[in-house]
């Protein structure tokens, strides 16, 4: 998104860490699902959004037609324990929510001593 003064405005975001999984809420509002790009490579997960708007304006002695585009990237190193390949996205009333799963850690079992007989 760009400001009137032509400055890039880079959506907030939340993230949650929560017991199987992290949420990642990034706010971009008037967008569509299809304006998203959401990428992983090397450990870091990529969100990017473009918009083209057109806008017309026809009276009597003239035409005016104006294009513009929005567009932003914001970029997270994943944790870890994160499973970059099970990653899912939704975007809804202007929040798109990624969820990143996280590995399963095996839990050790205490040291089982045998008695020698």
């Amino acid at each position: 998104f760009r400001l009137n003064d032509g400055s890039l405005l880079v959506p907030n975001a939340n993230i949650k860490k929560k017991k199987k999984d992290y949420k990642i809420e990034v706010a971009a509002p008037g967008l569509q699902k299809e304006d998203f790009k959401v990428q992983v490579e090397n450990g870091v997960l990529t969100v990017s959004g473009e918009k083209e708007e057109e806008e017309k304006e026809e009276r009597k002695n003239y035409r005016r037609k104006e294009f513009s585009y929005r567009s932003f990237s914001r970029s997270f190193t994943l944790p870890e324990n994160s499973l970059p390949d099970k990653i899912e996205a939704k975007y809804d009333n202007g929040i798109l929510t990624l969820s990143l799963p996280k590995k399963e850690v095996a839990v050790s079992k205490p040291v089982k001593e045998i008695k020698v007989s």
